[in-house]
Parts: C-alpha cells; sequence; structure tokens
C-alpha cells in the first residue's frame, strides 16, 4: 500500500517547488490544509517562507499545530521540515519577540549575529556546505561535505542532539539538518538544491 505523503498548507510555503520535486522522484503527494488530513497522513512536509510569528499564528489558528502533532508524536508517523518548516519544529524562535515552535528539536533559533559574522550579508542566500555525519538517514549516498541551498535570516543554534544532524558555517554554525526518530529536518531547500537535494527528499521518503 502507497504512503500517503502530505504537503502542508499554512499559507507561508513554496508548495508547487516542493511538490514538483516530490513528484519528479515517483510519488504522488497532495497538498492539504485539512488538520483531520493532515493528522491521518504517513508522511508530512512542512516547508515554509517568511516569517516564524506569522507561520506559527497561521498554524495554530487552523488548528494545524494540533493536527501535525498528532500525527508525528501520537500515530508517529514522519515529518520533514524545510527552511521556515525546520524552524517552526523548534522550541521557541526570536524573531518578533518570543515565539514557541511545535517544539520537536530541542534548541532555538537565532538570527545571525552581525558582531560574529561581520561583512558576511543577511539573508544567507546561496550555495554552501554542510557537514553532515557518518550515519545519517538524509545524507545516505551524499557526501559528508556537500552543498545546498539557502535562503534565510535566522539559524537554528547547534547543540548537543539524540540522533544525527548536519552542520554549515556562514560566519558561525548553525543546524543545518536535523534527524531523530520519525523528526527530519533541513535548513536548506532540498527542492533547489539540485542532485544532491533530490537523493536527500528520496532518502527521507525511502526511510
Amino acid at each position: 500500500m502507497s504512503q500517503q505523503i502530505t504537503i502542508i498548507d499554512y499559507g507561508m510555503g513554496n508548495l508547487w517547488s516542493v511538490q514538483s520535486a516530490v513528484r519528479y522522484l515517483g510519488y504522488n503527494p497532495v497538498v492539504s490544509s485539512n488538520p483531520s488530513e493532515i493528522a491521518s497522513a504517513d508522511v508530512l512536509i512542512l516547508p515554509g517562507v517568511g516569517s516564524f510569528h506569522k507561520a506559527m499564528a497561521a498554524l495554530k489558528n487552523s488548528r494545524l499545530d494540533e493536527a501535525i502533532l498528532e500525527a508525528v508524536k501520537i500515530r508517529e508517523r514522519k515529518i520533514i521540515g524545510i527552511c521556515l518548516g525546520m524552524q517552526l519544529l523548534s522550541m521557541h524562535s526570536k524573531e518578533d519577540g518570543d515565539n514557541i515552535g511545535l517544539r520537536l528539536i530541542p534548541t532555538e533559533v537565532e538570527r545571525f549575529d552581525i558582531d560574529i559574522i561581520g561583512n558576511l550579508k543577511v539573508p544567507h542566500i546561496g550555495f554552501n556546505e554542510v557537514i553532515s555525519q557518518d550515519q545519517s538517514i538524509l545524507f545516505k549516498n551524499i557526501k559528508p561535505s556537500s552543498d545546498f541551498y539557502f535562503v534565510h535570516s535566522y539559524r537554528l543554534c547547534p547543540g548537543e542532539f539524540h540522533g544525527q544532524h548536519a552542520i554549515c558555517h556562514y560566519g558561525q554554525d548553525f543546524l543545518a539538518a536535523y534527524e531523530h526518530e520519525n523528526i527530519f529536518a533541513t535548513q536548506f531547500h532540498p527542492e533547489k538544491s539540485q542532485t544532491n537535494g533530490l537523493k536527500l527528499l528520496k532518502n527521507f521518503l525511502e526511510y
């Protein structure tokens, strides 16, 4: 029986590019803003661009936050957060105040520190090197030092984590990818990262 792959639509994601990438890999994802459909999905993809504060408000107002947590924590379905979607899985963000996230990744989101990164531009835009770990599911058959495409002004702080994670350096280290049990996330856009990104999405979907 095929998996129901659901791309979560809360009004703040580049859904078409994610959907196109998943279809290219031979899957037939659905795009949904229906809490019941999301709660019952087998696989969830949470994309996103823009403000953490607005995104969490949109999820809460539509009760999609509850649907996501039901699917992931109660039904133990797998999820991948992409870009802002990854940040939404964190504990909280300091963007536009102190905002509580979905609390699935045990770290916080902060803006790049200009005092540390110096003359580097924010937002961080373009391909950058990601250093992954040997046992990673997401980075299977991908070189441990590979380029992926980023667009972001805020970053997830690195730390000690269960499971696997990957790091990128842009003036300062930040969490570029995370995976533990059924929770996966990338700060970069795999759907815009050419061959490496498609391999990573395929690894996630086939796991």
